[in-house]
């Protein structure tokens, strides 16, 4: 039985790392979710944990076709591993963060996908993308009038407390 990825999408600043953390927090006990780190081109940090790769073996992994998903943004790369695309086949929730860019192709290319947008109004998004000081964030002026069009499954309001956003996520999670 095939299962899901699910990718959850949205805006800088909407919270989508810290709702997919509470939501692997709640489903840890259940072998069917899994929550696989991306690989990035830079190094993790607290409001983003990853798997750092360098720019060659990014370039080496795009090319070979050792990635579920691949895509640029920010001047980084970003991509799932292979495992997750294989796990989702095999009949697993894979809840992974991605760009909305990458969501037609992962539609087109594979295992089932649900898609979960998580999003907030743009002042509340200007505030914590400042409040995270991250130099490599770039212009954030820019980085909030990014548009992205994506048809979400789901869309997820992220304005309350962070736990009543997961609770939706996971609710979401269960029914794939």
């Amino acid at each position: 039985m095939p299962g899901c990825l699910v990718l959850v999408v949205g805006p800088s600043g909407a919270g989508k790392d810290t709702l997919i953390r509470l939501a692997r927090e709640a489903l840890a006990d259940d072998p069917r979710y899994v929550f696989p780190r991306r690989l990035v081109t830079r190094p993790p940090s607290a409001d983003e944990d990853n798997d750092q790769i360098d720019e060659a073996a990014f370039a080496e992994g795009c090319a070979a076709g050792r990635f579920t998903l691949s895509w640029r943004a920010h001047g980084l790369g970003y991509a799932l591993p292979e495992a997750a695309g294989r796990l989702a086949a095999d009949g697993h929730v894979v809840v992974c963060n991605v760009s909305r860019r990458i969501v037609a192709e992962a539609r087109a290319a594979g295992p089932p996908v649900s898609v979960v947008e998580i999003t907030a109004p743009p002042k509340i998004l200007a505030q914590r993308l400042a409040a995270r000081g991250r130099a490599e964030d770039g212009d954030l002026a820019a980085r909030l009038a990014r548009e992205g069009q994506v048809e979400p499954d789901m869309r997820i309001l992220n304005t309350g407390a962070p736990e009543e956003g997961a609770a939706r996520l996971v609710a979401h999670l269960r029914g794939c």
